[in-house]
């Protein structure tokens, strides 16, 4: 019985892909030679030494602009802000890239090889201009004031990483999920698993950073930190590169702001027709291979954003003149106006993360701040302020496990869910404990300032930095739930031929909400310093009052919260011809 069930199974499940992937050659991939875990692994321990790269320069950065470039508290976080912003906004080119013309592999080498320039720049402009004397930067050997050249070096080499690092991200999470057949029972459950793998790799890439790099370089070791950071970075290109003949590839399916704007059109210039009520009777092509050449899959018809409708219907006068029915500008098919309301229905849940980011972007910018202010000696031995960052990092691990090993089997079984919680539940769980996080970390400011002493108001709290382990925790808890279900998400729902801005929509979450930070720091900052007032957030944050700016994160979120549940409940996934049971979201209730 069991050999005739083999059998069954055999014939069912096709030996090459179904989903359009094709092998390096062009030919439809072959499932025993290519992809799966022996691809994703791959991509997963590149996306870590990338990462490990990445964090080696910026979770001490801020230290880095203060003691070597010699900015303020404030001047350091707008940077470090706007750096960060920009890392991630640059992911919409390199997603737009790999969508439209380049392809995933193609989008990936190009960036990790601007990435691995920068990172060398960054340290030979380091090592001759910027840490002079030799070693200085610590907390007790200053630098000597850095010059007009070494600080356009350093700038061209840090917006050279984070273009390089912002263009990769996007398309690396898109490609390791590409290496998984979703017709596929068992690749599909793969594929639901990878992301909480990237998310692992990225928080294990980062420890190597957090602990050891971030000790060195508090002690004045800037340039073998970056040494270490470029290295890691192009070991990671070199085992990229290895994998080609694996990996399982898609076709770019051309710009896709051409057939956005081909939908609005179309259905602008019939705004006075009637769009049918049932989908049926709108222009669609016949069959799935109309589609294939593009590297698309067809997308049923939905009731959402009924006006965009009004592009896929055929008028009478179009049924005179046939041909006008080949002009997408007059007439587009139900998939392209499908396509166009999927990205519409995203946004407004894209938009409610954009807060929870601004809370995630305060622990490489504030809570180091924040940290550098207290007793950071333990016993004998220093703690850098920016490695409290290493619990946050913990807790991710720690988390990630929690939750596929103990609360998916149980919320499945509560809920009839597999997957325990919904994309939307996760991220809505995610909110919330960000929330408790900014809570948390002002009532430890309110400690803070308690101690400091009266006689010495310069000099560093007397509270233990250990006391902003909850606050860190608390971030990487959330970030399990956010970040994962965030991937999760986009890159489910967003359809084929943009599948890697679905992708870029998390990091430009991340992206916007450090440029908000820097817009709420700049409007604290003015409305609450004054002639003899030092504001919320001064250069010295024992005469500030870090605590309410915190407290303030904590009601925007609860606000965004609620705005966010209204979304959810709204939203309605996407449903694709070959599988239409893909994409059938239970929202968060």
């Amino acid at each position: 019985m069991a050999m005739a069930a083999n059998t069954v199974d055999s014939k069912i499940i096709s030996p090459i892909t179904e989903d359009g992937s094709m092998d390096r050659r062009g030919n439809p991939a072959v499932k025993a030679n290519t992809g799966k875990w022996k691809s994703s692994i791959l991509l997963l321990v590149n996306y870590g030494l990338v990462t490990c790269a990445f964090f080696g320069v910026g979770v001490n950065l801020v230290v880095f602009l203060r003691r070597v470039l010699h900015q303020d508290n404030a001047e350091a976080a707008n940077s470090i802000s706007k750096w960060t912003g920009t890392v991630y906004i640059f992911s919409l080119i390199g997603a737009f890239m790999s969508d439209s013309y380049w392809g995933r592999y193609i989008t990936c080498a190009v960036f990790q090889m601007i990435y691995v320039t920068g990172l060398v720049i960054l340290s030979l402009t380091s090592w001759f201009l910027l840490v002079k004397p030799s070693g200085c930067g610590d907390e007790e050997t200053h630098c000597d004031p850095p010059s007009t050249a070494g600080v356009a070096l350093f700038y061209l080499s840090t917006y050279m990483i984070a273009f390089g690092n912002g263009g990769y991200q996007p398309s690396i999470a898109t490609l390791g999920s590409d290496q998984f057949d979703e017709t596929d029972p068992v690749e599909a459950r793969s594929k639901v698993a990878f992301f909480s793998y990237f998310y692992l790799a990225l928080n294990v890439g980062s420890l190597f950073s957090n602990t050891v790099l971030v000790y060195y370089e508090d002690a004045g070791q800037w340039v073998m930190g970056f040494w270490v950071s470029a290295a890691a970075a192009a070991l990671a290109l070199v085992l990229f590169l290895l994998g080609t003949p694996n990996y399982r590839y898609f076709k770019p399916s051309g710009n896709p702001l051409t057939r956005i704007a081909q939908v609005l059109v179309a259905a602008s210039r019939k705004w006075r027709a009637d769009a049918p009520t049932r989908g049926e009777l709108l222009h669609e092509l016949d069959g799935d291979e109309s589609y294939r050449d593009a590297g698309i899959r067809k997308i049923l018809h939905s009731d959402q954003l009924r006006y965009l409708d009004k592009a896929a219907t055929v008028t009478e006068e179009e049924y005179r003149d046939p041909e006008s029915l080949k002009t997408p500008w007059r007439l587009c098919t139900v998939t392209q106006v499908e396509e166009v309301k999927c990205i519409l229905k995203m946004l407004p849940i894209w938009l409610c993360t954009i807060v929870y980011s601004v809370v995630f972007t305060q622990m490489a910018s504030l809570f180091v701040e924040q940290g550098t202010t207290m007793n950071t000696n333990i016993g004998s031995f220093h703690v850098p302020a920016a490695s409290m960052s290493v619990f946050d990092i913990l807790s991710v691990l720690a988390f990630i496990a929690i939750y596929r090993r103990v609360l998916v089997p149980v919320m499945a079984r509560l809920s009839g869910n597999p997957q325990g919680l919904t994309e939307l539940q996760r991220m809505g769980v995610g909110l919330v404990i960000g929330m408790e996080a900014m809570v948390v970390a002002g009532v430890v400011e309110v400690e803070r300032l308690k101690r400091v002493p009266p006689s010495a108001p310069d000099q560093p709290s007397s509270l233990s930095v250990l006391w902003q382990v909850p606050q860190y925790a608390l971030i990487g808890a959330s970030e399990v739930f956010m970040y994962v279900g965030q991937l999760e998400f986009f890159n489910g729902q967003a359809p084929d031929g943009v599948k890697s801005f679905g992708s870029s929509l998390c990091m430009a979450s991340i992206s916007l909400g450090n440029y908000v930070s820097i817009m709420l720091v700049s409007v604290v900052t003015s409305l609450t310093a004054g002639d003899r007032r030092p504001g919320w957030i001064p250069g010295n944050l024992n005469s500030g009052h870090l605590d309410r700016f915190y407290f303030l994160l904590a009601a925007l979120s609860l606000v965004d919260l609620a705005v966010y549940v209204a979304c959810a409940i709204w939203y309605k996934g996407i449903k694709l011809d070959s599988n239409e049971q893909k994409g059938k979201v239970p929202v968060l209730v």
